[in-house]
């Protein structure tokens, strides 16, 4: 009797186990597929999150910008080549923060770095904000390579509430595991303190909701940007300076000259922007030559 139950039993867990299985086949149907391995041909990367697992996808045609199409930010221009050529040459570098006035070529700037230093191993990998928590991974991914990383973050901004904030600290100030020595960090903001800051925080005496010690909560937002080594700053463009770079991309697309009339033109097409800056004038540029060939193209 006794071994007549045991048969039982067992034959009831081997049809529980068989219908486990089956489950557990159907479910695998649902995930998405292992992470192939990245391209490491590749100059450049974007990160990419799809069902809750981040992998490299290489960028086939990354937007190449030379160093001297980028106008009146000389000095920017030449710090942080002097820190990438450190970089890409195994000297100790910093990291970047690049603000200031939107337009003005800070995204530009870090491509054209990555276009003049791409031969001497000068990766590139962008990072969206919202992916900003997978920044260990990316860093531990990229430690054991051979080549040289820029994680590029563009048009970077925080609230206190966003969980990349603590993760980039991380990866810039280090944990209890050392940075990676083949990783810098570059990012682009029009905040210079990266996250929002109130009146009332610098009044430290006065009340600040529940805060205790609003001082602290101050001195926190202020840390992030501390952290990158070297700070670039950009300005809004004056007017000579706004039709020099003009005149640049109209010669790029076959216009040899500016005249008064084009020049009008370039500081009427500002006014409607209510900016001055590079890529203002890059835009009047497409929209006048484009005006200009439609014309010519509608004449008999």
């Amino acid at each position: 009797m006794r071994i007549t139950a045991v048969k039982y039993y067992m034959a009831d867990i081997e049809q529980l186990i068989t219908r486990a299985e089956a489950v557990l086949a159907r479910l695998e149907s649902f995930l998405p597929p292992p992470a192939s391995a990245p391209d490491w041909n590749a100059v450049a990367w974007r990160w990419q999150t799809v069902n809750g697992r981040g992998h490299l996808v290489a960028v086939d045609h990354p937007h190449h910008i030379s160093l001297d199409d980028i106008r009146n930010v000389d000095e920017q221009k030449a710090e942080i080549v002097r820190n990438t050529e450190q970089f890409v040459h195994g000297y100790p570098a910093n990291n970047v923060l690049l603000t200031g006035a939107r337009g003005t070529g800070k995204s530009s700037l870090v491509k054209a770095v990555l276009s003049a230093f791409a031969d001497q191993g000068l990766r590139l990998v962008e990072v969206d904000k919202q992916d900003l928590v997978a920044l260990p991974e990316i860093a531990a991914l990229l430690r054991e390579r051979k080549e040289r990383f820029i994680v590029f973050c563009d048009d970077l901004s925080f609230e206190a509430s966003d969980p990349g904030y603590k993760a980039l600290k991380v990866v810039l100030d280090g944990s209890i595991a050392a940075t990676s020595d083949n990783v810098l960090v570059y990012a682009t903001s029009n905040r210079r303190h990266l996250m929002p800051e109130y009146m009332s925080e610098n009044l430290e005496v006065q009340r600040h909701g529940d805060e205790i010690r609003p001082g602290d909560t101050t001195e926190e937002k202020v840390s992030l940007s501390e952290r990158f080594g070297l700070w670039l700053s950009f300005y809004s463009f004056s007017q000579d300076e706004y039709l020099a770079v003009a005149a640049q991309w109209l010669k790029h697309y076959g216009v040899a000259e500016m005249n008064d009339e084009i020049g009008s033109a370039a500081l009427l097409f500002s006014h409607t922007r209510g900016a001055r800056s590079g890529r203002v004038a890059y835009q009047f540029a497409r929209d006048y030559v484009g005006r200009l060939a439609l014309t010519e193209s509608k004449q008999p």
